[in-house]
């Protein structure tokens, strides 16, 4: 199976190198190209087509946001995703808004940021586990309300349901194994299962849907 192409753009040097370094390691990733300054990144993308592009928040003299708005306008359309340390409500919803695959922190786990580039490249939205509950909760007050899914809920065992509470709020599927004392291959085959049955694509829809339905597990 062919790798997954990554540009990656971050203006701090020895955290781009470093991130370069940790992907490329695993098997399925391949950094394809990476840059600090933001003015070089469309010419990279045309020289290189990468599946996935990274961009930091902060890019000086621009930001990711915004540099992921002007690469749209010239036709990319490639998923991007924000990879930070801000963990402020107001930059997550305007990098969601403005059409990023995804809202990444930096002090996620390396496996975490693997699992989110691959599923991003997939056509999933993912968000760092800790930010997941801003995102419901943004979304819960401005009263979005989903299909009522009450019976496809009722197929959940109890298990799943208590998986899904966990990933209603934010939590990782680590912390979600240590909460429930089971492995964390368990917890992803639980949450493969929870998605497979709400008919949901990523664990970030399975986190608002949960919120959206004021879902308590039994």
């Amino acid at each position: 199976m062919s790798r997954v192409r990554i540009a990656l753009v971050d203006d701090h040097t020895l955290f781009r190198k470093g991130l370069a370094e940790l992907l490329e390691r695993d098997g399925s990733l391949e950094v394809a190209a990476m840059t600090g300054d933001p003015n070089e990144v469309a010419a990279l993308l045309r020289a290189h087509t990468p599946d996935v592009l990274i961009l930091d928040l902060n890019l000086p003299p621009t930001d990711g946001i915004t540099l992921m708005q002007e690469l749209r306008a010239q036709g990319f359309s490639l998923p991007v995703l924000i990879l930070t340390v801000s963990e402020a409500d107001r930059d997550l919803a305007r990098a969601l808004r403005n059409g990023a695959k995804g809202y990444l922190l930096k002090s996620m786990e390396p496996d975490e940021v693997i699992d989110a580039i691959l599923r991003a490249a997939r056509g999933e939205t993912v968000v760092a586990p800790t930010m997941t509950a801003k995102l419901v909760r943004l979304l819960d007050q401005r009263g979005d309300g989903g299909a009522d899914r009450n019976d496809v809920l009722s197929t959940l065992t109890q298990r799943e349901r208590e998986i899904l509470a966990h990933l209603a709020r934010g939590e990782s599927n680590k912390a979600i194994a240590r909460a429930l004392d089971i492995s964390y291959d368990t917890v992803k085959l639980h949450v493969r299962h929870i998605l497979a049955k709400l008919n949901l694509s990523s664990r970030v829809e399975a986190a608002v849907f949960a919120v959206e339905q004021r879902f308590t597990p039994n």
